[in-house]
C-alpha cells in the first residue's frame, strides 16, 4: 500500500480547532454518482465523539436515483426493511482542509454496517477489494483521472431558470492549448488550481480544450484510492467555487452536440518495490503482465460499460471522429482507440478512453484493475495493435445505449466473478431506474419533432 500520510495530520486538526481557525469537518463518502454525500460538523464535536465512534447516515443514500427519490429493487434499502443507517468511518488519511469554504477541514468516510461489516456496493469500497485482490499478487494500482468541464457566464440558479438552456459559454470559440482563450478565464481557472493545492492535491496543469467554454485541469498520478478521493473532492470543490465567483461548470459527459466532457483514465501498475510492473526490457516495449492486463480491459470493456459510462448521456459521446471511441480497441498513442498506451519505460501506462466528466472514478478504477485481473489470471493473449482509425476499422463496437451497457452488465459472468452478486445486481438497479425515469419523460426534442408538425 502506497503512503496515505494525510495532507492535514491530525495532530494539526486539534491545534487549528483550539486556535479558533476551523470550527467545520465534513465527513463524506461518495455515492453511486460518486457524489461527495454526508454531514458536516462542529469540529469540537467531531474530535470528541465523530473520531472515534464515528457517524451514522440513512442507507438510501446508496438506494435512490439521481435526484435522492426513493425506488424499488435495491437489496440494501427499502420501506420493509425500514431505511435503517449505516455507519460513516473516518479515513484520517483523507484529513485536510478546503480553503473555498472558511473554517473548514473534510475527510472520507468509508461505509459499514452496524456489526462493523463493510457495505460492499459502496463505491470505496468497491474499489477497496479489487485493490485487496492486485495486492495478493504483489501489485499496487496508480491512476490519473483527466476531467474536462465547459464554464458559463450564467450562475446555477440562473441556469436551472432557464431549463439549462441557451447559456453563455466564456468562450465563443474553440480554445483548445489557447493561451488567450484559457486566459479569458484564468482567475477562476488559478482560484480552482491553487486551492486544490491548498487542500493538498498536487495540479499539474490547466489547458482549453475544444467546445465553447471547455477547460481542463489536471493533477498528479498517485495511488489509485487517492486519485479518486481527490477526482471527487475536486468535482465537488470546482463547482462550490464557480458558484462563488458568480459562474457555473458542467461536467457532464454530452452537454451539446458538440464535443462532449470527457474523463480519460491512466493507470498503471507497481511491484512491492515501487517499480513498474508494465515496462518491458526495451523502452518502448510492455511487460508480458501488462499485455495481459491490457488484453483483460479488451476482453471485458464491453461488460463493463455500465461503470465507465454509467448514465444515458453518457453514450451521446460515442460519435466516430470525436475523439471519444466506439471501437473495442487498442493502440500505441492512437486517440481513435478505447484503449491507449502511452509513455515508456517506468512511465508505461495505458489510457481508458471511454469515461466521459459524469463517470464515478472508484467504479471506473475498480473496473479496470477487475478487467486486468482477468487478463492475467486467464492468461489472455493481446491482439495486435490498431495501426489507423478504429472508427472505420472493423472491431467491436463500445455500447452504444445506456441499455445495451446494462444488459451486458446484468449477464456478465465476468462482472459477477470480479465483484460478487449483490454488486452487479445493485448497479442494474441503478441502470434500470434511470432508464425508466427517462422513458417516461417527455423531451424538449420531442416537443420541437411534434408540437405543431405532428
Amino acid at each position: 500500500m502506497a503512503d496515505r500520510t494525510p495532507p492535514l495530520p491530525l495532530e494539526e486538526l486539534r491545534a487549528l480547532v483550539a486556535g479558533g481557525e476551523i470550527d467545520t469537518v465534513v465527513l463524506a463518502f461518495p455515492d453511486m454518482q460518486g457524489r461527495l454525500t454526508g454531514k458536516r460538523f462542529a469540529a469540537p464535536f467531531f474530535l470528541d465523539e465523530v473520531l472515534e465512534h464515528g457517524a451514522e447516515g440513512c442507507n438510501y443514500l446508496l438506494a435512490v436515483d439521481v435526484d435522492l427519490n426513493t425506488v424499488d429493487g435495491y437489496a440494501m434499502s427499502s420501506w420493509e426493511s425500514g431505511y435503517g443507517d449505516f455507519g460513516m468511518r473516518p479515513d484520517l488519511s483523507t484529513l485536510r482542509r478546503v480553503p473555498w469554504n472558511d473554517g473548514t477541514a473534510m475527510l472520507m468516510a468509508d461505509l459499514t454496517w452496524h456489526d462493523g461489516s463493510p457495505v460492499v456496493a459502496a463505491p470505496r469500497q468497491i474499489l477497496r477489494r479489487q485493490m485487496d485482490r492486485l495486492a495478493e499478487l504483489g501489485y499496487t494500482a496508480h491512476a490519473g483521472t483527466e476531467l474536462e468541464f465547459i464554464v458559463f457566464k450564467d450562475t446555477y440558479e440562473q441556469a436551472w431558470d432557464a431549463g439549462y438552456r441557451d447559456l453563455v459559454p466564456v468562450n465563443q470559440y474553440n480554445v483548445d492549448y489557447s493561451i488567450l482563450g484559457t486566459g479569458r478565464v484564468e482567475p477562476l481557472l488559478r482560484r480552482i488550481r491553487n486551492e486544490m493545492a491548498a487542500a493538498g492535491l498536487v495540479v499539474e496543469s490547466a489547458k482549453g480544450e475544444c467546445n465553447p467554454g471547455q477547460h481542463e485541469i489536471a493533477f498528479k498520478y498517485d495511488e489509485v484510492l487517492r486519485t479518486c478521493d481527490q477526482h471527487a473532492i475536486y468535482k465537488n470543490g470546482a463547482k462550490e467555487i464557480a458558484a462563488q465567483e458568480g459562474v457555473s461548470l458542467t461536467f457532464m459527459a454530452k452537454y451539446n452536440e458538440r464535443e462532449g466532457n470527457s474523463c480519460h483514465i491512466h493507470l498503471s501498475l507497481r511491484d512491492g518495490e515501487g517499480r513498474s510492473a508494465m515496462a518491458g526490457d526495451d523502452p518502448q516495449a510492455m511487460s508480458p503482465l501488462m499485455r495481459h492486463f491490457l488484453a483483460g480491459q479488451l476482453a471485458a470493456l464491453r461488460d463493463f460499460s455500465l461503470l465507465y459510462a454509467p448514465n444515458i448521456n453518457s453514450y451521446k459521446r460515442f460519435q466516430p471522429g470525436s475523439f471519444a471511441p466506439t471501437a473495442v480497441a487498442w493502440g500505441h498513442d492512437n486517440r481513435t482507440c478505447s484503449l491507449r498506451v502511452v509513455g515508456h519505460g517506468a512511465s508505461m501506462r495505458f489510457e481508458n478512453r471511454l469515461p466521459g466528466g459524469d463517470v464515478n472514478p472508484y467504479l471506473a478504477v475498480a473496473a479496470m484493475i477487475a478487467a486486468g485481473l482477468y487478463g492475467v489470471e486467464h492468461k489472455l493473449e493481446l491482439p495486435e495493435a490498431c495501426e489507423g482509425n478504429a472508427y472505420t476499422a472493423d472491431y467491436a463496437h463500445v455500447p452504444s445505449t445506456l441499455r445495451e451497457a446494462a444488459e451486458l452488465w446484468g449477464a456478465s459472468p465476468i462482472a459477477r466473478e470480479a465483484f460478487g452478486e449483490e454488486v452487479v445486481a445493485h448497479y442494474a438497479n441503478m441502470a434500470r431506474v434511470e432508464l425508466a425515469a427517462f422513458d417516461a419523460a417527455v423531451t424538449d426534442w420531442e416537443l420541437r419533432r411534434s408540437f405543431e408538425r405532428m
